[in-house]
């Protein structure tokens, strides 16, 4: 059945009307491929010499060891956001005499051939045939290739699971990668040591090689309970023709805002039901630790608030930057229906304003643990958050007036670009530079806190004022109304 199926794909593949099309995608995803597979290999031949460097005075073996898990964290991380499920249209095979367990083991097979399962065999096996044969002899360094392979395919099968399951709660990634945050903000304040526990784990497979099948049996496992899962659910929408799972209409806490809460809850339903708007909702949350790229040490003892100025605005602001860059294209597909509809758009424009203002709510309430590093950025965060909903949203909805780019909310978004134009490179110069233009005059008389003052009064000057740029954006898209919807039908 293997071979038939694979047959039905090129056979597809080939007759699929834009075919051209992917044929260049493909041959483009190729070189990359190449490229990112070259500096793999690279990295693996030159590993053991760079590790002696980074870490002086350790051994490269016990560098190795401990950075392994480290890899596999970031792996689990990249394959959430990137790798795709792998897809076969069942619907055509369900009434005919194949067993569910062909398909399902068709979809677990081809759900292997991603690049993620090949990197760790480019950079960590050159340095295990290296420096591990020679150290542990070569009975242990088949069994570290063992485990390597193991807990590629432990990731592989593990994030599918999550990700399935996710389609219908998005509870488990959120459980996830809460989980991850939380192994790294322990290992990031000390409180454990990921890299010791990786030394440790590995270290032990090279005195006691056979331990390296714990890895196997945690992956067979994995394979098992991803294939037990399909054989259930082979008939749920990820597999095949989509069928949006039902959902209540109610959103208690927006009862209280009348008909604006009703077409936000319309949008917040929009965003948890459809591949793309989820995933930059998702990706914003992992956002969140930008902060540790720009509050360094030195910069919080110095005041230095300009520097960390755009990694405060991005990251309170993340929700609004990812999802208000695509904002009005979201609703592309139905755009007619919402013009022909009796919606008053004073209140379709305050609802893109509340739903705004509740995600800058949320991310700068769980990014505030970066108060346990310093009170001053709780203060540096307010402020962003300030600036954000009183100036970014009204930036966000402006530009997406001049967006009339279609876009296809049931694709994902990982290397998707369709949507993207000149908007949204535009976004975010006003965006990211008036702050640091309010700031820096402060900044340079040496009164950072002024600085800081400057840019919340302004923000909250542009938050008073909600009403007075309710009524101008109002206009603005009643007057770029049908250009838009003319840009969305092509």
């Amino acid at each position: 059945m293997l071979s038939i199926f694979l047959n039905h794909q090129w056979k597809s593949f080939w007759r699929s009307r834009n075919k051209a099309g992917s044929i260049a995608s493909q041959i483009i995803i190729g070189f990359f491929v190449l490229y990112f597979m070259a500096i793999a290999i690279f990295v693996g031949v030159a590993m053991a010499p760079i590790l002696i460097k980074v870490f002086p005075g350790q051994s490269a073996v016990v560098s190795f060891n401990g950075l392994i898990l480290y890899y596999f964290a970031a792996d689990f991380l990249l394959r959430m956001q990137l790798q795709e499920l792998p897809t076969l249209g069942i619907i055509p095979y369900l009434h005919l005499k194949i067993r569910k367990t062909e398909i399902v083991k068709f979809l677990n097979v081809k759900s292997l051939f991603t690049g993620f399962n090949l990197l760790p065999i480019f950079i960590f096996f050159p340095f295990i045939f290296v420096k591990i044969a020679p150290t542990y002899g070569g009975f242990a360094c088949a069994m570290y290739l063992v485990a390597i392979l193991s807990f590629a395919i432990f990731n592989n099968f593990l994030a599918l699971y999550i990700k399935r399951k996710s389609i219908a709660n998005t509870a488990y990634t959120l459980v996830g990668f809460a989980i991850l945050i939380a192994l790294g903000l322990l290992d990031y304040f000390k409180i454990i040591s990921i890299m010791a526990a990786s030394a440790y784990v590995f270290g032990y497979i090279g005195k006691y090689p056979l331990s390296a099948l714990v890895f196997s049996v945690g992956a067979i496992g994995l394979f098992l309970l991803n294939s037990h899962y399909l054989l259930s659910n082979l008939y749920v929408e990820e597999l095949g023709s989509k069928t949006e799972k039902k959902v209540s209409t109610d959103y208690a806490f927006l009862n209280r805002f009348g008909k604006v809460g009703e077409l936000a809850a319309l949008e917040l339903k929009l965003i948890l039901r459809h591949k793309r708007p989820r995933s930059a909702m998702i990706m914003g949350c992992l956002f969140l630790f930008y902060g540790f790229l720009f509050y360094k040490e030195k910069a919080i003892d110095r005041d230095a608030f300009g520097t960390m100025m755009f990694g405060a605005i991005f990251m309170t602001g993340i929700s609004v930057i990812i999802y208000g860059q695509f904002m009005f294209a979201w609703q592309s597909a139905h755009f007619d229906g919402l013009l022909s509809s009796k919606i008053n758009f004073k209140n379709f424009i305050k609802a893109k304003f509340l739903l705004f203002t509740i995600g800058c709510t949320i991310i700068t309430i769980l990014a505030s643990f970066y108060g346990f590093i310093s009170p001053k950025l709780i203060l540096l965060q307010i402020v962003a958050y300030v600036y954000n909903i009183g100036f970014g949203t009204v930036v966000v909805l402006y530009l997406a007036t001049l967006n009339y780019k279609h876009l296809d909310i049931n694709k994902a978004a990982s290397f998707n670009y369709q949507g993207t134009g000149a908007t949204q490179w535009l976004l975010m110069f006003p965006y990211a530079l008036t702050p640091i233009l309010i700031y820096v005059p402060f900044g340079m008389a040496d009164l950072p806190y002024y600085g800081l003052l400057a840019v919340f009064v302004f923000g909250a000057i542009m938050l008073l004022m909600r009403n007075f740029w309710v009524d101008f954006l109002t206009k603005r898209f009643e007057k770029q109304r049908y250009k838009i919807a003319e840009g969305f039908r092509e």
